[in-house]
């Protein structure tokens, strides 16, 4: 069963494995950088479907069945998702007729690493002994929820990111010879004031320090104790911030400190602004890039921390604030653990 250390991080005593995990995405993630990692690149946006709505749903159900199927039968007793369109309906839409135990969650772009650390603590307890957690997002449907509809055309700022089009679904089991999940730092709310919607990089940040520090300070580590650690998703605005606020506190992460939101885009040649965001970003990378890279051995021991913005069309229009937060999990490499 999982142990505090510290105040916020919980030491996993099983250490459960990753049996599986896969991607899909749309037509311009499938562009970017980390094309030849995804299962799978729609060029229909629309994902065979009529609304960009039902597209973020089949595109979900299209990861969970990517995944499961990597994942030699294995049938997971419980599965956690949730997606950033009201009421997480499509992540609810995408298991509906799948007969499985299911979580919704809801943790803005934090969504993948929420529920893959929620994941690891209901196996590390023994309440179950396999679960899959998901997210995904859709730029279209996206941006009609939160600014405005694509037909109305409206400019964007330098600020702003773009919604990632992409899922990601991670297989998680008490047995595994695969990667383990070995630490979770849950993340605090942490409001630095700020109130553009389109600078969701810079209402992230603070809580992306938040628990990086507690997760630090809990465990007696630092940059030093991974070969790499990765956000999701401040963009590059967020990300310069990031690194601003880590330096102050006297830590220098250099190369080894990188974002989902930049990863996944060429900022040069895809006009994204500031890079990407959404629950599908860091889902994606999570899938395409960190997990098959660290089964390579590039990677030893990574964090995982992945950044939400708790807002919503309402409470912008409203004039709140919009508060970030942080959940850190750590992912290592089984002959390491």
């Amino acid at each position: 069963m999982a142990k505090r250390i510290g105040k916020r991080t919980l030491a996993l005593e099983h250490k459960p494995g990753v049996v599986s995990f896969a991607s899909v995405v749309g037509g311009k993630e499938g562009a970017g950088p980390l094309k030849k990692g995804f299962d799978e690149v729609s060029a229909d946006s629309y994902f065979g479907q009529e609304s960009w709505e039902k597209a973020e749903t089949a595109m979900l159900s299209r990861s969970l069945t990517r995944c499961l199927e990597k994942g030699d039968g294995l049938k997971p007793d419980c599965i956690l998702g949730g997606d950033l369109l009201n009421q997480c309906v499509s992540s609810a839409f995408a298991v509906r007729d799948r007969s499985m135990p299911y979580l919704g969650l809801y943790g803005a772009c934090s969504t993948m690493a929420e529920g893959l650390g929620l994941a690891a603590l209901l196996i590390d307890g023994g309440g179950i002994n396999s679960a899959l957690a998901f997210t995904g997002s859709h730029f279209c449907a996206a941006e009609r929820q939160y600014r405005f509809p694509l037909e109305y055309g409206g400019q964007r700022t330098p600020t702003s990111q773009w919604t990632v089009t992409g899922a990601g679904a991670v297989l998680l089991a008490r047995e595994s010879d695969s990667l383990r999940v070995t630490h979770v730092t849950p993340g605090r709310v942490v409001d630095a004031g700020i109130t553009d919607a389109n600078n969701m990089g810079a209402a992230m940040a603070p809580a992306a320090l938040d628990t990086i520090l507690a997760h630090f300070d809990d465990l007696n580590r630092s940059f030093d104790d991974y070969d790499a650690v990765f956000t999701g998703d401040l963009g590059a605005i967020g990300h310069d911030i990031l690194q601003d606020l880590l330096q102050r506190e006297g830590l220098s992460p250099g190369l080894k400190y990188m974002d989902c939101g930049v990863l996944i885009y060429d900022l040069l040649t895809q006009d994204v602004h500031a890079g990407g965001s959404g629950c599908g970003c860091s889902a994606s990378v999570l899938c395409a890039h960190i997990l098959p890279a660290m089964e390579r051995g590039v990677w030893r021991r990574v964090l995982f921390a992945g950044t939400g913005a708790l807002m919503s069309p309402l409470t912008c229009q409203q004039g709140e604030s919009i508060p970030g937060v942080c959940h850190a999990v750590t992912i290592e490499r089984r002959e390491d653990v």
